[in-house]
């Protein structure tokens, strides 16, 4: 390769880096090529139509070397949009760290066959940035990019379903360009309620 060839395609590599091509790559290995080209995905979360009981688990200052948790114990009552292709969540939680309200929104997009994931909590009263993924089997991967605390971290999502009344939800937080991972959330949720319609 000519020194110039060399040159470019360092120049490349690093505007990938700086414009956050990072982060695409990672979504884009949640799942293989053929499978993002070929499965339509957007009802990959209907299983999650109903009201839940939830356990959550926070890491009180993630990125601090803290191990400080608390916990909480609420519900999360989630309503299908625009025919499975959308769905809001309401979650309501109460711990000894205080009162939660939390508005979950995810989007089915049809030309990348990815879901995006947002939230908001009515003390913020404003979306997060989305995560973007999608799933393989029982298990969904999204990745986001935030600045958090005046650093730029990673942000990634891991939806399990495990069984058709159970699922988890964890989130962890990469300092380092995903070299390293720190979790900082876990829910486990339990059906109570299921809304999604009965096969005949």
């Amino acid at each position: 390769m000519r020194r110039t060839q060399r040159v470019a395609v360092m120049r490349a590599v690093r505007n990938c880096l700086l414009s956050g091509c990072l982060l695409a790559a990672l979504v884009a290995n949640a799942a293989t090529p053929e499978a993002a080209k070929q499965r339509d995905g957007q009802h990959d979360f209907d299983w999650d139509i109903g009201s839940w009981q939830v356990h959550m688990r926070r890491l009180l200052h993630p990125l601090t070397g803290s191990t400080t948790w608390v916990e909480y114990d609420g519900t999360d009552v989630v309503r299908k949009v625009w025919s499975g292709r959308a769905n809001l969540g309401e979650v309501e939680l109460d711990g000894p760290a205080g009162h939660l309200e939390l508005l979950t929104l995810r989007l089915y997009n049809p030309e990348s066959h990815q879901w995006s994931m947002n939230i908001s909590s009515s003390a913020a009263g404003v979306l997060s940035p989305p995560a973007v993924g999608r799933f393989e089997g029982a298990r969904g991967e999204f990745f986001e990019q935030e600045d958090y605390n005046g650093r730029n971290i990673l942000v990634r999502f891991e939806v399990s379903v495990l069984t058709p009344t159970m699922c988890r939800f964890e989130q962890a937080f990469s300092s380092d360009g995903g070299t390293t991972w720190e979790l900082n959330l876990i829910v486990n949720e339990t059906l109570v309620e299921d809304a999604r319609p009965k096969m005949r």
